[in-house]
């Protein structure tokens, strides 16, 4: 199944990219996508948004499925489907 991921802010400047598609087997999880993605972006990635085996990106970003939060689906549980878009972005803060 085909994955398209969106990066935004913080991200797309840091591995300079603002998006990707990516193939997945059937019925694969969130955790498995942000994995692979790490594993492309190497050690920047990993040191600031995510660290394979953790349960969760790291604070100060968020990822949507869909454009549903993942926390109010099943984290990095959330088993993802074909054609499905995922957002990857630092959150906003205000001054």
């Amino acid at each position: 199944m085909k994955v398209k991921v969106q990066y935004l802010g913080f991200i797309k400047n840091l591995i300079k990219r603002s998006e990707d598609e990516f193939e997945l087997e059937e019925g694969a999880s969130l955790s498995e996508l942000l994995n692979q993605i790490a594993g492309i972006y190497g050690k920047a990635f990993k040191k600031e948004v995510y660290e394979p085996r953790l349960r969760d990106v790291k604070m100060g970003f968020v990822v949507t499925v869909n454009g549903v939060l993942m926390g109010q689906l099943q984290g990095v549980y959330t088993r993802l489907n074909n054609d499905d878009t995922v957002i990857l972005m630092s959150l906003m803060s205000g001054g």
